[in-house]
């Protein structure tokens, strides 16, 4: 008996078996009618084999037990849970020619290609078959025991299982793939290598552990097709950076066709320049490029004349267009101060041009007149009316709209102390006989007031120093100016009323009430008027009256200053 519960040869178990035919697996199935006289077959064969030479040249290997029975107990567990016996040698063969065909046949491998078992009867023992008048221990029905064999020709291959996952096999290092040559998923993704099984990866299937040849053909495709699209963006991106330098460096800039559309204000600063003029205009989309009208301004003979000021232009014009159009007076829409004006005007026109609430920029100007530039020498007197009076100076500004009243009249201040900074004011005033630059502003403002033509201006200013003396005898340091009474009224007329009515009409504006200058200027004088004030014209006059415009005469005296006037009254009269 071996460990099966059998002998190593090919003969049927014995009907008293447990696991005799069927019965071992519970199919209680009948014993075969061929398989009655089973002892009778046993003894007989049994003798035969003794017989026979075949069966003593098997017993005389014994070493090739233990492989039979090893095969057998890799063979022995069917998965169905089922055995299947072959067929018995049939009682009507001779058993002579049965045994030695057996022994003949069996001893290799049958048709089945598994190897043949020994014959049943080598492996029996001295005392015989066990269960015939012996009682033995049933070695298949213990836990321990394996399943019995199939027969020779039913056997079936049985699955090889895997090994075991062991602590070092886990250690083992893995192929190092570089994410260049990977296919973009990470081991935490469903699908990848670490979420399959240990198992699968070390056994067979036709899939090793590291992705068979098929995925490494995968992965060389795709990184071959990275590395065709790198070097397609690389080419592509190298010429279109090389056709962008051609282009800055020798191709004609971009430029818009024809007159444009939608009117925009353009303020260009004093002192700008073709680039920067032109990176303004396209920055407010009037041109396309700063390029186009640099270009475009070198091509007209007149394109170097371009002043400073606010344009009316219209958004997508050709460069060409754009400087035609800033070479035309009409486009200029410039904020201009004419010589001679008073703030209150200024002020009622920044608010018109800035489409303000009138009185806005009045009250800007009186909140933050500390904060517009003044020079240190301004508002030197409690008694002044408007601290801005004669530092709006006259000329153009680029007052767009949308801009800020505070920022246009810091931009006149500015004007006004570059314009004064041109002369020593404090040496000039001490020359003159005067206490201070604002002084030389005022008077230099009279004069704008006074001298009805500027030929006549350095008359007017010596006429005005002259006054000023407290030792004169003609006025007796009375100006005697209306300008000054229209001043303090707010007004503009040449009929102040009578001289009498106007020596009681109190305010420190007022050169018929008061002697000397008024506080500060009465308006805001040009450069020809400070120029004047500042190179009066020697002589001795007091008085003086403007009958034309290419005629005023001056006098010395009162009483000829009366014969001057009837002149203007009856050249005014026309008569």
């Amino acid at each position: 008996m071996t460990e099966y519960g059998r002998g190593a040869g090919s003969e049927p178990w014995h009907p008293e078996d447990p696991l005799y035919g069927d019965q071992g697996w519970g199919a209680q199935q009948q014993v075969a009618p061929g398989q009655a006289q089973y002892g009778e077959q046993q003894a007989q064969q049994q003798y035969a084999q003794q017989q026979n030479p075949h069966v003593q040249q098997h017993q005389q290997h014994p070493q090739q037990q233990p492989q039979h029975q090893q095969q057998y107990a890799q063979q022995a567990h069917d998965p169905y849970g089922q055995q299947h016996y072959g067929e018995q040698p049939q009682q009507g063969y001779p058993q002579e020619q049965y045994v030695q065909q057996q022994a003949q046949y069996t001893a290799g491998w049958d048709t089945t290609g598994q190897q043949a078992a020994m014959p049943y009867a080598a492996q029996q023992s001295a005392e015989g078959y066990p269960g015939y008048g012996t009682e033995t221990q049933d070695y298949y029905g213990t836990p321990e025991a394996y399943p019995p064999p199939q027969p020779p020709g039913q056997r079936r291959a049985v699955p090889e299982q895997a090994p075991e996952w062991t602590p070092e096999e886990e250690q083992e290092p893995e192929e190092e793939n570089h994410p260049f040559f990977s296919d973009g998923k990470g081991g935490d993704e469903p699908g990848s290598d670490e979420d399959e099984p240990r198992g699968s990866r070390r056994g067979g299937g036709g899939r090793d552990r590291r992705g068979g040849k098929g995925k490494k053909k995968g992965k060389s495709g795709r990184a071959c097709l990275v590395l065709v699209v790198v070097f397609s963006l690389g080419v592509g991106g190298a010429g279109y950076f090389g056709y962008q330098f051609w282009q800055k460096k020798f191709g004609a800039a971009p430029d818009y066709v024809g007159t444009g559309t939608t009117p925009v204000q353009v303020e260009i600063p004093q002192g700008a320049g073709g680039y920067e003029i032109g990176s303004i205009l396209a920055k407010a989309g009037v041109v396309k490029s700063q390029g186009a009208f640099v270009s475009a301004q070198n091509d007209n003979p007149k394109g170097k004349t371009l002043q400073a000021g606010v344009y009316t232009l219209n958004k997508g014009m050709s460069a060409a267009n754009a400087v035609a159009a800033m070479l035309n007076p009409a486009s200029r829409s410039n904020f201009i101060i004419p010589e001679g004006k008073r703030n209150a005007w200024v002020y009622e026109q920044i608010d018109k041009r800035l489409e303000l609430k009138p009185g806005t920029t009045k009250d800007v100007a009186k909140a933050q007149a500390k904060n517009l530039g003044l020079p240190d020498w301004a508002n030197d007197n409690k008694e002044i009316a408007d601290p801005l009076e004669g530092f709006l100076y006259p000329a153009s500004y680029p007052v767009a709209k949308g801009a800020k009243p505070e920022d246009v009249l810091r931009k006149m201040v500015s004007r006004a102390n570059q314009e004064y900074g041109k002369v020593d004011l404090k040496a000039m005033a001490a020359k003159l006989g005067l206490k201070s630059p604002l002084q030389v502003i005022t008077v230099a403002s009279l004069v704008q007031a006074e001298g009805k033509y500027k030929h006549d201006f350095d008359k007017v200013a010596r006429v005005v120093l002259n006054r000023l003396k407290p030792n004169n005898t003609e006025t007796y340091g009375l100006l005697d100016f209306d300008s000054t009474v229209n001043y303090a009224k707010s007004e503009s007329t040449l009929d102040t009323g009578a001289v009498k009515d106007l020596r009681h009409f109190k305010h420190p504006y007022n050169t018929y009430y008061i002697h000397g200058l008024p506080p500060g200027p009465i308006g805001n004088p040009g450069e020809s008027a400070l120029h004047s004030a500042l190179n009066p014209t020697p002589g001795p006059w007091y008085y003086f009256v403007s009958v034309t415009e290419n005629e005023t005469l001056f006098a010395v005296t009162n009483e000829e200053h009366e014969q001057n006037r009837k002149k203007y009254e009856k050249e005014k009269s026309g008569q």
